[in-house]
């Protein structure tokens, strides 16, 4: 759709946060070009079509979420291939397997959804059974002369390849950002600027993508203890000129709660233009499940090892 890239990092980052819309994932792209997505050890990070805003992966990882938002770290798998100097002999690839490391999960709020929860599962969010989470994944826009750049956390995806000329196109995608503003009003804003404009531009300009924001709405944000405190969401909508995946209205919603400093805001972006998007209803409702995580309800799991041949 829309969106620049990053770069992907198996076994964590999916890099394609957008072919099509979006970012970088260290593996996604928008209707721009994607970038893909990549782990990282610090702050969330985050790739390009032809002009779409979607994916670029971003390069720092987030904190800061009650007491802290960690990103999990990723491991890089790395496939070797034996050369015979007969130019006839088969190449052979030997199987890497790649052992996930144990993360926590939360149950979903919403009946029939699924559950993506942060690191540590001190907070999560939900979406619809055709998204797919990707907890541990990081990615995002990186910063361009034009574009300010965004790197999220506990991702997850809608869309995969809805576009035929961009591989890595994503339609739509969600995840948690640190935003360095304490004010819930003023922290919803700045994310949903700094997403729609870098996804939905190149990344060193022109500024070609028409953004409108809607009034803030106030809401709250339950923490795991229970308590509630105040937050605001942010609704905006994107039109871009035509890209090579066709799309060319998206819409970006943030909630971002009040929680000190800093706030941990949860994005939700999806094209307009496509079948099996989010819409604005299904966008709102997936930002009111972002919650904090009670610590009872916290299960650590071990997922099975992969094979990567």
């Amino acid at each position: 759709m829309f969106g620049k890239k990053r770069r992907d990092s198996p076994g964590y980052e999916d890099n394609a946060a957008l072919d099509g819309f979006g970012g970088y994932q260290p593996s996604d792209s928008s209707g721009y070009t994607p970038a893909p997505e990549t782990p990282a050890p610090a702050e969330p990070e985050p790739q390009k079509p032809a002009k779409q805003p979607m994916s670029r992966s971003g390069r720092r990882a987030m904190y800061g979420f009650f007491a802290t938002i960690g990103v999990i770290a990723v491991a890089a798998l790395s496939n070797t291939s034996d050369r015979s100097s007969d130019s006839s002999a088969p190449t052979t690839r030997a199987p890497v397997v790649y052992t996930p490391s144990p993360r926590v999960v939360a149950p979903p709020v919403t009946e029939g959804w699924q559950s993506v929860a942060g690191k540590d599962g001190v907070y999560a969010y939900d979406v619809p059974p055709n998204w797919t989470p990707k907890p541990g994944t990081i990615h995002g826009w990186e910063k361009g002369t034009q574009v300010p750049g965004i790197t999220m956390v506990a991702s997850a995806f809608v869309g995969e390849g809805y576009c035929p000329q961009e591989k890595r196109s994503r339609l739509g995608g969600a995840g948690v950002a640190n935003v360095k503003v304490s004010d819930p009003v003023a922290a919803a804003r700045k994310a949903v600027d700094d997403l729609a404009v870098s996804a939905y531009n190149p990344e060193n300009g022109p500024l070609t993508a028409k953004i409108t924001p809607e009034a803030p709405q106030p809401t709250e944000f339950t923490l795991g203890t229970g308590k509630k405190v105040p937050a605001s969401i942010v609704l905006a909508e994107v039109v871009t000129p035509p890209g090579p995946c066709g799309a060319q209205r998206a819409l970006v919603g943030v909630i971002a709660p009040e929680l000190g400093d800093a706030s941990a805001a949860l994005a939700v972006y999806s094209g307009q233009d496509a079948p099996g998007g989010a819409d604005r209803e299904l966008i709102l409702k997936i930002l009111k499940t972002y919650r904090g995580v009670p610590e009872a309800d916290r299960k650590t799991i071990t997922p099975p090892p992969s094979t990567v041949r």
